[in-house]
């Protein structure tokens, strides 16, 4: 016997409404071809499920049963349904993060990935944020999370976090105005060493290369062993390290921004719990009390 769910749908909307008025409503059909359903389902099981009078309408002992079974058989064909029209995760996910972004927490986001979507292949690629750009752009990496600085030219993608630059020496560093500045900078292309030279430059502040560093720890020790200054996000204050305050000497810095380039509809149900899992673990970060920001607007 093949049982047409309609029927089922509509006992049950008898049932939870008490009257086939009611029910022809929350169905969307006529009393009449509600009446009929519930005598067709009578007749496909051969039960009577329902005691009717003039004034009442009963359950009897076998449509109680009905009922039951109907309830759970619908739960499951709606369960069942929703499974299959939700799209499947990739099976594969080729993520680029900014070598400078979350240096120390990328393993707290990746372990939580890892719970969220354990039969994904993660392929992580980290390094400067304009080598993972371009690689988006050849299409070798499904999305990006990338640090940048905030003002300039349009960028594409959505931008999720915000954190103030900031001057870095070491805790026992004593300016000398009477010299030029001495900076510990990564190798060109560096946003942070453009924001860095850029910025000394529009207040004719002269500089030197103290130490080029080939990643951001080399940069942190340098600055830390006191070699020089340099620029980074304020979250990336170590111990040993101190925020120099903003004077002629060290002139006011833009932000730096986090976005994200890449959302394709086809992964935005694993991109979106991404992102989120990034932004939490910034939040928990000391950035988030260092005068950062949490947003979610869109930049093209």
């Amino acid at each position: 016997m093949n049982l047409d769910l309609d029927l089922l749908r509509a006992f049950v909307a008898v049932v939870e409404s008490g009257s086939f008025t009611a029910a022809a409503d929350v169905v969307g059909r006529s009393q009449s071809a509600v009446s009929q359903k519930i005598l067709r389902l009578e007749d496909a099981l051969g039960l009577r499920v329902f005691e009717r009078t003039s004034r009442s309408l009963m359950l009897t002992r076998d449509g109680e049963r009905v009922l039951l079974a109907s309830r759970r058989l619908l739960a499951q064909y709606d369960a069942f349904m929703h499974e299959i029209r939700e799209p499947l995760p990739p099976a594969r996910l080729r993520l680029g993060v900014s070598e400078n972004l979350v240096q120390s927490r990328l393993p707290l986001i990746l372990s939580r990935f890892s719970q969220r979507f354990p039969s994904i292949q993660l392929d992580l690629t980290t390094g400067p944020s304009e080598d993972l750009n371009r690689s988006h752009e050849a299409g070798l990496l499904d999305v990006v999370f990338a640090k940048r600085k905030r003002e300039g030219s349009a960028h594409r993608g959505r931008v999720i976090w915000r954190e103030p630059l900031v001057w870095l020496a070491a805790a026992n560093f004593r300016n000398d105005s009477a010299r030029p500045a001495r900076l510990v900078m990564m190798p060109p292309p560096c946003a942070y060493r453009e924001v860095m030279t850029q910025t000394l430059d529009a207040s004719r502040r002269e500089w030197i290369v103290a130490c080029t560093a080939s990643n951001l720890i080399g940069v942190q020790a340098a600055v830390t062993g006191g070699l020089g200054v340099t620029v980074l996000g304020k979250s990336f204050l170590q111990n040993g390290m101190k925020i120099l305050s903003t004077s002629a000497q060290w002139p006011a810095l833009p932000a730096a921004e986090v976005a994200v380039i890449g959302e394709d509809p086809a992964t935005q149900h694993v991109v979106e719990p991404l992102v989120s899992m990034f932004v939490d673990v910034l939040s928990e970060s000391p950035a988030a009390a260092a005068g950062v920001d949490r947003v979610g607007d869109a930049v093209r």
